[in-house]
Protein backbone atom coordinates (compact mmCIF):
# COMPACT_ATOMS: atom_id res chain seq x y z
CA UNK A 1 0.00 0.00 0.00
CA UNK A 2 1.15 3.60 -0.99
CA UNK A 3 -0.33 6.15 1.13
CA UNK A 4 0.42 9.98 2.64
CA UNK A 5 0.92 9.50 5.81
CA UNK A 6 -2.50 11.78 6.77
CA UNK A 7 -4.33 8.61 5.94
CA UNK A 8 -2.92 6.69 9.04
CA UNK A 9 -3.66 6.77 12.68
CA UNK A 10 -0.72 5.73 13.82
CA UNK A 11 -2.39 2.55 15.58
CA UNK A 12 -1.20 -0.35 13.86
CA UNK A 13 1.95 -2.06 15.67
CA UNK A 14 4.35 -2.99 13.07
CA UNK A 15 7.36 -5.23 13.63
CA UNK A 16 9.29 -3.78 11.71
CA UNK A 17 9.60 0.27 10.50
CA UNK A 18 12.48 1.07 7.55
CA UNK A 19 13.23 5.33 7.90
CA UNK A 20 14.15 5.94 3.81
CA UNK A 21 13.28 4.20 0.31
CA UNK A 22 16.43 4.57 -0.99
CA UNK A 23 18.84 2.00 -1.95
CA UNK A 24 19.33 0.59 1.40
CA UNK A 25 15.15 0.90 2.46
CA UNK A 26 14.04 -0.28 -0.63
CA UNK A 27 16.00 -3.30 -0.95
CA UNK A 28 15.47 -4.43 2.82
CA UNK A 29 11.75 -4.12 2.79
CA UNK A 30 11.95 -6.08 -0.67
CA UNK A 31 13.66 -9.02 1.25
CA UNK A 32 11.31 -8.51 3.64
CA UNK A 33 8.18 -8.22 1.97
CA UNK A 34 7.89 -12.32 1.72
CA UNK A 35 8.14 -12.91 5.47
CA UNK A 36 5.77 -13.30 7.77
CA UNK A 37 6.65 -9.61 9.74
CA UNK A 38 4.23 -6.58 9.03
CA UNK A 39 6.59 -4.08 7.62
CA UNK A 40 6.33 -0.43 6.69
CA UNK A 41 8.31 2.19 4.70
CA UNK A 42 8.71 6.12 6.18
CA UNK A 43 9.47 8.37 3.39
CA UNK A 44 9.69 12.19 3.69
CA UNK A 45 9.22 12.96 0.41
CA UNK A 46 6.45 12.24 -2.06
CA UNK A 47 6.44 9.82 -5.39
CA UNK A 48 8.11 12.87 -7.35
CA UNK A 49 10.25 15.48 -6.14
CA UNK A 50 8.82 18.73 -4.64
CA UNK A 51 10.33 22.10 -3.30
CA UNK A 52 9.09 21.09 0.46
CA UNK A 53 11.39 17.88 0.44
CA UNK A 54 14.30 20.02 -1.25
CA UNK A 55 13.70 22.61 1.66
CA UNK A 56 13.81 19.44 4.31
CA UNK A 57 16.82 18.31 2.59
CA UNK A 58 19.48 20.85 3.28
CA UNK A 59 22.44 20.05 4.53
CA UNK A 60 25.79 22.59 5.92
CA UNK A 61 29.41 21.92 4.89
CA UNK A 62 32.46 22.89 6.27
CA UNK A 63 36.01 21.68 4.43
CA UNK A 64 34.16 19.15 1.14
CA UNK A 65 31.20 20.75 0.02
CA UNK A 66 28.22 18.31 0.23
CA UNK A 67 26.23 18.20 -2.53
CA UNK A 68 22.55 19.24 -2.92
CA UNK A 69 21.61 16.51 -5.37
CA UNK A 70 23.44 14.14 -2.98
CA UNK A 71 20.80 13.98 -0.65
CA UNK A 72 16.67 13.50 -2.31
CA UNK A 73 13.82 13.27 -0.03
CA UNK A 74 11.90 11.22 -2.76
CA UNK A 75 10.67 7.78 -2.76
CA UNK A 76 13.97 5.65 -4.16
CA UNK A 77 16.08 8.39 -2.23
CA UNK A 78 19.42 8.98 -4.27
CA UNK A 79 19.32 6.45 -6.28
CA UNK A 80 17.07 8.55 -8.69
CA UNK A 81 20.15 10.82 -8.98
CA UNK A 82 23.40 7.97 -9.31
CA UNK A 83 24.78 6.74 -12.13
CA UNK A 84 25.04 3.42 -10.66
CA UNK A 85 29.01 2.84 -10.50
CA UNK A 86 29.80 0.43 -8.11
CA UNK A 87 32.63 -2.04 -7.44
CA UNK A 88 33.10 -4.81 -5.08
CA UNK A 89 34.55 -3.90 -1.86
CA UNK A 90 37.95 -4.59 -1.22
CA UNK A 91 39.72 -6.85 1.43
CA UNK A 92 41.71 -3.77 2.59
CA UNK A 93 38.84 -2.06 3.11
CA UNK A 94 37.20 -4.57 5.41
CA UNK A 95 40.27 -5.85 7.79
CA UNK A 96 41.91 -4.26 10.48
CA UNK A 97 44.81 -2.02 9.81
CA UNK A 98 47.40 -1.56 12.36
CA UNK A 99 47.88 2.03 11.12
CA UNK A 100 44.47 3.48 11.76
CA UNK A 101 43.16 4.36 14.66
CA UNK A 102 40.10 2.96 14.34
CA UNK A 103 39.19 -1.06 13.82
CA UNK A 104 38.06 -3.06 11.15
CA UNK A 105 34.59 -3.76 9.79
CA UNK A 106 33.34 -7.20 12.71
CA UNK A 107 32.19 -8.56 9.40
CA UNK A 108 34.86 -10.51 7.20
CA UNK A 109 35.17 -9.80 3.33
CA UNK A 110 34.44 -13.44 2.83
CA UNK A 111 31.32 -12.99 4.36
CA UNK A 112 30.15 -10.69 2.08
CA UNK A 113 31.74 -12.49 -1.14
CA UNK A 114 29.46 -15.30 -0.93
CA UNK A 115 26.47 -12.78 -0.99
CA UNK A 116 27.46 -10.99 -4.13
CA UNK A 117 26.01 -13.04 -6.48
CA UNK A 118 22.39 -13.08 -4.73
CA UNK A 119 22.47 -9.45 -4.35
CA UNK A 120 23.58 -9.38 -7.91
CA UNK A 121 20.83 -11.16 -9.34
CA UNK A 122 18.17 -9.49 -7.38
CA UNK A 123 18.77 -5.96 -8.13
CA UNK A 124 20.28 -5.83 -11.69
CA UNK A 125 24.13 -5.65 -10.56
CA UNK A 126 26.91 -6.55 -11.92
CA UNK A 127 27.83 -10.62 -11.73
CA UNK A 128 30.71 -11.13 -9.10
CA UNK A 129 33.07 -12.69 -11.89
CA UNK A 130 32.17 -10.19 -14.09
CA UNK A 131 34.88 -7.87 -12.13
CA UNK A 132 37.38 -10.57 -13.21
CA UNK A 133 39.46 -11.33 -16.19
CA UNK A 134 37.23 -13.67 -17.77
CA UNK A 135 34.50 -11.20 -18.00
CA UNK A 136 34.78 -6.84 -18.31
CA UNK A 137 38.76 -7.88 -17.86
CA UNK A 138 38.74 -9.68 -21.36
CA UNK A 139 38.46 -5.91 -23.07
CA UNK A 140 42.01 -5.45 -22.06
CA UNK A 141 43.67 -7.36 -24.82
CA UNK A 142 41.31 -5.87 -26.98
CA UNK A 143 43.33 -2.63 -26.53
CA UNK A 144 45.86 -1.29 -28.34
CA UNK A 145 47.88 -1.49 -25.04
CA UNK A 146 48.38 -3.90 -22.61
CA UNK A 147 50.29 -2.64 -19.91
CA UNK A 148 51.51 -5.10 -16.96
CA UNK A 149 52.09 -3.47 -13.98
CA UNK A 150 54.17 -4.12 -10.29
CA UNK A 151 52.95 -1.60 -7.63
CA UNK A 152 49.81 -0.93 -9.27
CA UNK A 153 46.80 -3.17 -10.11
CA UNK A 154 43.70 -2.61 -11.79
CA UNK A 155 39.77 -2.13 -10.02
CA UNK A 156 37.13 -2.58 -12.33
CA UNK A 157 34.11 -0.51 -11.90
CA UNK A 158 30.93 -1.16 -13.77
CA UNK A 159 27.15 0.19 -13.95
CA UNK A 160 23.70 -0.83 -15.60
CA UNK A 161 23.50 0.89 -18.48
CA UNK A 162 20.08 1.79 -17.03
CA UNK A 163 21.11 2.83 -13.61
CA UNK A 164 18.46 1.42 -10.89
CA UNK A 165 16.39 3.56 -9.20
CA UNK A 166 14.97 1.83 -6.10
CA UNK A 167 12.15 3.88 -6.20
CA UNK A 168 10.94 1.99 -9.53
CA UNK A 169 12.72 -1.18 -8.82
CA UNK A 170 11.30 -2.18 -5.45
CA UNK A 171 7.98 -0.20 -5.95
CA UNK A 172 5.70 -3.75 -6.18
CA UNK A 173 6.05 -4.34 -2.79
CA UNK A 174 4.03 -1.15 -2.23
CA UNK A 175 1.50 -1.32 -5.12
CA UNK A 176 0.76 -4.83 -4.63
CA UNK A 177 2.94 -6.14 -2.02
CA UNK A 178 2.26 -6.42 1.66
CA UNK A 179 4.75 -3.47 2.73
CA UNK A 180 3.13 0.07 3.93
CA UNK A 181 4.84 2.95 1.86
CA UNK A 182 4.16 6.16 4.12
CA UNK A 183 4.54 9.23 1.90
CA UNK A 184 5.32 12.57 3.49
CA UNK A 185 6.11 11.07 6.46
CA UNK A 186 9.15 12.85 7.83
CA UNK A 187 10.85 11.73 11.07
CA UNK A 188 11.70 14.02 13.64
CA UNK A 189 12.74 11.56 16.73
CA UNK A 190 12.22 8.55 18.11
CA UNK A 191 10.23 8.42 21.46
CA UNK A 192 11.28 5.52 24.69
CA UNK A 193 9.02 3.29 26.33
CA UNK A 194 7.80 5.33 29.89
CA UNK A 195 10.51 3.77 32.48
CA UNK A 196 12.55 1.39 30.48
CA UNK A 197 15.54 1.62 27.61
CA UNK A 198 13.99 0.49 24.82
CA UNK A 199 12.50 2.59 21.78
CA UNK A 200 8.76 2.64 21.36
CA UNK A 201 7.85 4.45 18.49
CA UNK A 202 9.10 7.13 16.03
CA UNK A 203 7.93 10.88 15.78
CA UNK A 204 6.61 11.43 12.29
CA UNK A 205 5.10 14.74 11.22
CA UNK A 206 3.35 15.86 8.11
CA UNK A 207 3.92 19.00 5.68
CA UNK A 208 0.61 19.99 7.04
CA UNK A 209 1.71 19.51 10.59
CA UNK A 210 0.29 16.70 11.52
CA UNK A 211 2.10 14.38 13.72
CA UNK A 212 1.89 11.00 13.88
CA UNK A 213 3.69 8.32 16.31
CA UNK A 214 4.43 5.02 14.32
CA UNK A 215 4.86 2.15 16.63
CA UNK A 216 6.78 -0.35 16.18
CA UNK A 217 8.74 -3.85 17.56
CA UNK A 218 12.10 -2.91 15.65
CA UNK A 219 13.54 0.27 13.46
CA UNK A 220 15.58 0.71 10.99
CA UNK A 221 17.42 3.64 10.17
CA UNK A 222 18.27 3.72 6.36
CA UNK A 223 18.48 7.31 5.40
CA UNK A 224 22.20 7.93 4.41
CA UNK A 225 24.98 8.31 5.81
CA UNK A 226 24.25 12.05 6.50
CA UNK A 227 20.71 11.74 7.85
CA UNK A 228 20.84 8.67 9.82
CA UNK A 229 23.47 10.76 12.25
CA UNK A 230 21.60 13.75 12.15
CA UNK A 231 18.16 11.81 13.29
CA UNK A 232 19.58 9.71 15.79
CA UNK A 233 21.48 13.35 17.35
CA UNK A 234 18.01 14.80 17.50
CA UNK A 235 16.69 11.79 18.89
CA UNK A 236 17.28 12.70 22.88
CA UNK A 237 14.69 11.34 24.77
CA UNK A 238 16.99 8.46 26.41
CA UNK A 239 20.46 9.88 26.39
CA UNK A 240 20.44 14.54 26.15
CA UNK A 241 23.39 14.05 23.13
CA UNK A 242 21.34 11.83 21.41
CA UNK A 243 20.20 8.43 20.78
CA UNK A 244 22.97 5.68 21.28
CA UNK A 245 25.56 8.82 22.03
CA UNK A 246 26.56 8.02 25.12
CA UNK A 247 30.39 7.68 23.72
CA UNK A 248 30.04 10.40 21.81
CA UNK A 249 30.48 8.55 18.66
CA UNK A 250 27.48 9.09 16.90
CA UNK A 251 28.56 11.67 13.88
CA UNK A 252 32.35 10.59 14.33
CA UNK A 253 34.32 9.13 11.44
CA UNK A 254 32.64 10.68 8.63
CA UNK A 255 34.15 9.56 5.15
CA UNK A 256 33.53 10.64 1.71
CA UNK A 257 35.46 9.79 -1.54
CA UNK A 258 36.99 13.32 -2.62
CA UNK A 259 37.69 13.51 -6.68
CA UNK A 260 38.83 15.80 -8.92
CA UNK A 261 41.19 16.00 -12.06
CA UNK A 262 45.06 15.86 -11.62
CA UNK A 263 47.88 15.09 -13.87
CA UNK A 264 48.50 14.61 -17.78
CA UNK A 265 49.42 11.57 -19.59
CA UNK A 266 51.08 11.90 -22.58
CA UNK A 267 50.79 8.67 -24.59
CA UNK A 268 54.33 7.48 -25.85
CA UNK A 269 52.16 5.70 -29.52
CA UNK A 270 48.80 7.54 -30.07
CA UNK A 271 46.19 4.96 -29.65
CA UNK A 272 42.65 4.08 -31.06
CA UNK A 273 41.32 1.71 -29.26
CA UNK A 274 41.51 1.78 -25.31
CA UNK A 275 38.27 0.13 -24.03
CA UNK A 276 39.24 -1.60 -20.30
CA UNK A 277 40.75 1.04 -19.42
CA UNK A 278 39.11 4.15 -20.82
CA UNK A 279 35.40 3.14 -20.76
CA UNK A 280 32.67 1.44 -22.78
CA UNK A 281 29.64 -0.36 -22.80
CA UNK A 282 29.69 -3.91 -22.91
CA UNK A 283 27.13 -6.83 -22.39
CA UNK A 284 24.60 -4.65 -20.26
CA UNK A 285 27.36 -2.81 -18.15
CA UNK A 286 28.83 0.65 -18.71
CA UNK A 287 32.45 0.34 -16.92
CA UNK A 288 35.89 0.76 -16.70
CA UNK A 289 39.47 -0.43 -15.22
CA UNK A 290 40.75 2.24 -12.81
CA UNK A 291 44.30 1.93 -10.88
CA UNK A 292 45.28 1.62 -7.29
CA UNK A 293 48.05 0.28 -5.30
CA UNK A 294 48.66 -3.02 -4.38
CA UNK A 295 47.11 -3.85 -0.97
CA UNK A 296 50.81 -5.00 -0.25
CA UNK A 297 51.85 -1.60 -0.49
CA UNK A 298 49.55 -0.25 1.05
CA UNK A 299 50.03 -1.91 4.29
CA UNK A 300 53.80 -1.82 4.28
CA UNK A 301 53.47 1.95 3.91
CA UNK A 302 50.14 2.91 5.69
CA UNK A 303 48.20 3.97 2.52
CA UNK A 304 44.62 4.35 1.94
CA UNK A 305 43.16 2.51 -1.03
CA UNK A 306 42.24 5.21 -3.55
CA UNK A 307 41.95 4.82 -7.05
CA UNK A 308 42.32 7.23 -10.39
CA UNK A 309 40.86 6.40 -13.58
CA UNK A 310 42.42 7.79 -17.19
CA UNK A 311 40.02 9.88 -19.25
CA UNK A 312 40.63 10.48 -23.04
CA UNK A 313 41.56 13.43 -24.02
CA UNK A 314 39.06 14.06 -27.65
CA UNK A 315 39.16 17.25 -29.98
CA UNK A 316 35.69 18.09 -28.11
CA UNK A 317 36.12 17.28 -24.56
CA UNK A 318 35.05 19.61 -22.27
CA UNK A 319 32.02 20.45 -24.85
CA UNK A 320 29.11 21.63 -23.02
CA UNK A 321 27.29 21.09 -25.80
CA UNK A 322 27.82 17.34 -25.45
CA UNK A 323 27.31 17.17 -22.12
CA UNK A 324 24.15 18.74 -22.63
CA UNK A 325 23.26 16.73 -25.10
CA UNK A 326 24.13 13.41 -23.50
CA UNK A 327 22.17 14.65 -20.77
CA UNK A 328 18.88 14.86 -22.96
CA UNK A 329 19.55 10.95 -24.60
CA UNK A 330 19.74 9.59 -20.87
CA UNK A 331 16.75 11.37 -19.48
CA UNK A 332 14.79 9.76 -22.77
CA UNK A 333 14.82 6.80 -21.51
CA UNK A 334 13.54 5.27 -25.48
CA UNK A 335 16.68 6.58 -27.04
CA UNK A 336 19.43 5.40 -24.80
CA UNK A 337 17.51 2.15 -24.46
CA UNK A 338 17.28 1.97 -28.46
CA UNK A 339 20.91 2.67 -28.79
CA UNK A 340 22.45 0.32 -26.51
CA UNK A 341 20.10 -2.29 -27.83
CA UNK A 342 21.15 -1.74 -31.42
CA UNK A 343 25.00 -2.51 -29.65
CA UNK A 344 23.71 -5.37 -27.54
CA UNK A 345 26.37 -7.18 -29.40
CA UNK A 346 29.60 -4.75 -29.68
CA UNK A 347 31.74 -2.93 -27.33
CA UNK A 348 30.63 0.82 -27.23
CA UNK A 349 33.19 2.49 -26.76
CA UNK A 350 33.24 6.15 -24.60
CA UNK A 351 33.72 8.90 -27.04
CA UNK A 352 32.64 11.51 -24.22
CA UNK A 353 33.67 11.14 -20.34
CA UNK A 354 29.86 12.68 -19.75
CA UNK A 355 28.32 9.40 -21.53
CA UNK A 356 29.12 6.99 -18.87
CA UNK A 357 30.12 6.90 -15.12
CA UNK A 358 30.60 9.72 -12.74
CA UNK A 359 27.85 11.70 -13.75
CA UNK A 360 28.62 15.77 -13.90
CA UNK A 361 26.46 18.63 -12.12
CA UNK A 362 24.73 19.40 -15.38
CA UNK A 363 23.23 15.77 -15.60
CA UNK A 364 22.80 15.33 -11.76
CA UNK A 365 20.89 18.87 -10.92
CA UNK A 366 17.03 18.97 -10.91
CA UNK A 367 15.61 20.99 -14.37
CA UNK A 368 12.57 22.63 -14.80
CA UNK A 369 11.06 22.52 -18.31
CA UNK A 370 12.90 26.25 -18.75
CA UNK A 371 16.09 24.20 -17.96
CA UNK A 372 15.90 21.83 -20.67
CA UNK A 373 15.14 24.02 -23.74
CA UNK A 374 18.21 25.49 -22.38
CA UNK A 375 20.11 22.70 -22.47
CA UNK A 376 19.14 22.46 -26.26
CA UNK A 377 20.19 25.88 -26.65
CA UNK A 378 23.58 24.83 -25.15
CA UNK A 379 24.04 22.49 -27.76
CA UNK A 380 23.22 24.40 -30.59
CA UNK A 381 25.80 27.34 -29.09
CA UNK A 382 28.30 24.47 -29.04
CA UNK A 383 27.10 22.95 -32.53
CA UNK A 384 30.69 22.27 -34.64
CA UNK A 385 31.86 20.34 -31.85
CA UNK A 386 28.59 18.81 -31.10
CA UNK A 387 28.36 17.72 -34.82
CA UNK A 388 32.08 16.37 -34.91
CA UNK A 389 31.40 14.07 -32.00
CA UNK A 390 28.07 12.93 -33.43
CA UNK A 391 30.12 12.21 -36.63
CA UNK A 392 32.13 9.99 -34.41
CA UNK A 393 30.05 8.00 -32.58
CA UNK A 394 27.31 7.73 -35.39
CA UNK A 395 28.51 7.31 -38.29
CA UNK A 396 32.83 7.26 -38.90
CA UNK A 397 34.38 3.96 -39.13
CA UNK A 398 37.82 5.49 -37.84
CA UNK A 399 38.45 5.84 -34.33
CA UNK A 400 40.00 9.31 -33.32
CA UNK A 401 43.64 8.58 -32.49
CA UNK A 402 43.96 9.45 -28.39
CA UNK A 403 47.28 11.57 -27.29
CA UNK A 404 46.76 12.76 -24.16
CA UNK A 405 44.83 11.31 -20.68
CA UNK A 406 43.34 12.90 -17.77
CA UNK A 407 43.81 11.86 -14.73
CA UNK A 408 40.56 11.28 -12.54
CA UNK A 409 41.20 11.26 -8.71
CA UNK A 410 38.78 9.33 -6.01
CA UNK A 411 40.37 9.48 -2.70
CA UNK A 412 40.12 7.59 -0.28
CA UNK A 413 39.79 9.07 3.38
CA UNK A 414 40.85 7.49 6.71
CA UNK A 415 38.31 7.16 9.55
CA UNK A 416 39.33 10.08 11.78
CA UNK A 417 37.01 11.07 14.88
CA UNK A 418 37.38 15.00 14.16
CA UNK A 419 35.26 14.58 10.56
CA UNK A 420 31.88 14.05 12.01
CA UNK A 421 28.17 14.98 11.57
CA UNK A 422 26.61 17.52 13.86
CA UNK A 423 23.52 19.98 14.47
CA UNK A 424 23.94 22.78 13.06
CA UNK A 425 22.31 26.36 14.90
CA UNK A 426 19.80 26.52 11.50
CA UNK A 427 16.74 24.72 11.69
CA UNK A 428 14.68 23.25 9.13
CA UNK A 429 11.25 23.75 8.64
CA UNK A 430 9.90 21.67 11.33
CA UNK A 431 11.99 23.27 13.55
CA UNK A 432 14.75 20.92 14.05
CA UNK A 433 18.36 21.15 13.63
CA UNK A 434 20.14 20.87 10.41
CA UNK A 435 22.82 18.62 9.93
CA UNK A 436 26.34 20.34 9.52
CA UNK A 437 29.05 18.17 8.21
CA UNK A 438 32.75 19.02 8.64
CA UNK A 439 35.41 16.65 7.26
CA UNK A 440 39.08 17.73 5.43
CA UNK A 441 41.52 15.45 4.21
CA UNK A 442 43.89 14.57 6.29
CA UNK A 443 48.00 13.80 5.49
CA UNK A 444 47.30 10.11 5.35
CA UNK A 445 45.14 11.05 2.72
CA UNK A 446 47.12 12.85 0.80
CA UNK A 447 50.16 11.04 0.88
CA UNK A 448 48.59 7.91 -0.40
CA UNK A 449 47.15 10.01 -3.85
CA UNK A 450 50.58 11.43 -3.76
CA UNK A 451 52.52 8.01 -4.04
CA UNK A 452 49.47 6.55 -6.35
CA UNK A 453 50.92 8.74 -8.79
CA UNK A 454 54.99 8.49 -8.10
CA UNK A 455 54.53 4.94 -8.51
CA UNK A 456 51.63 5.37 -11.59
CA UNK A 457 54.85 8.08 -13.27
CA UNK A 458 57.38 5.34 -12.94
CA UNK A 459 54.68 2.18 -13.96
CA UNK A 460 54.10 3.96 -17.11
CA UNK A 461 57.34 4.96 -18.00
CA UNK A 462 58.49 1.39 -17.80
CA UNK A 463 55.81 -0.42 -19.55
CA UNK A 464 56.80 2.17 -22.65
CA UNK A 465 52.72 3.54 -22.03
CA UNK A 466 53.92 7.38 -21.94
CA UNK A 467 55.34 10.07 -19.48
CA UNK A 468 52.90 11.12 -17.09
CA UNK A 469 52.81 14.92 -16.21
CA UNK A 470 51.99 15.36 -11.83
CA UNK A 471 52.59 17.77 -9.82
CA UNK A 472 50.16 16.88 -6.93
CA UNK A 473 52.68 16.82 -3.96
CA UNK A 474 53.53 20.35 -4.51
CA UNK A 475 49.91 21.70 -5.02
CA UNK A 476 48.89 24.26 -2.01
CA UNK A 477 46.08 24.49 -1.46
CA UNK A 478 45.27 20.44 -2.00
CA UNK A 479 43.09 20.29 -5.33
CA UNK A 480 41.32 17.02 -4.84
CA UNK A 481 37.88 18.32 -2.73
CA UNK A 482 34.61 17.53 -4.59
CA UNK A 483 32.13 15.50 -3.17
CA UNK A 484 31.51 11.98 -4.67
CA UNK A 485 27.84 11.77 -2.74
CA UNK A 486 29.89 9.04 -1.27
CA UNK A 487 29.04 9.40 2.35
CA UNK A 488 29.71 6.73 5.00
CA UNK A 489 30.93 6.40 8.68
CA UNK A 490 29.37 8.44 11.24
CA UNK A 491 27.19 5.71 12.61
CA UNK A 492 30.03 2.74 12.76
CA UNK A 493 28.96 -0.84 13.57
CA UNK A 494 30.67 -2.93 15.94
CA UNK A 495 30.97 -6.31 17.31
CA UNK A 496 29.60 -5.41 20.91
Amino acid sequence: MIADLDETDGSELYDVCIVGSGPAGGTLAAELADSALSVCVLESGRLRPTRHGDLLKEVRSEGIFVKDYSRERVLGGASTTWAGLSSPLDPADLEPREFLASPGWPIAYEELRSLYAEAAERYRFPPLDFFGSEGFGALKADGDLTPEWERVEEKIFLAAAEPQDFGREVRHVYDDGPVDLWLDATLLSFASEPGTRRIESAVVRTRGGREVKIRARAFVLAAGGIENARLLLNSRDLCPAGLGNERDQVGRFFMNHPKNYHGILRLAKPVEELPYFFGCIHRGFAGYAGLRLTEAMQREHGLMNSYVRMEPLFPWSDSQGIEALVTIVKRTKFLLTGFVKSKKDEVVELRDYSETGDDSDMQNVRKSVLDWFRLVGVILGDLPRVSRYLYSRLIARKRPLIREVRLRNFMDMEPVAENRVTLSDELDPYGQPRALVRHFPTERDRRSLVRLHEELENELSRAGVGTLETTIGEEDPWPITQDASHHMGATRMGSD
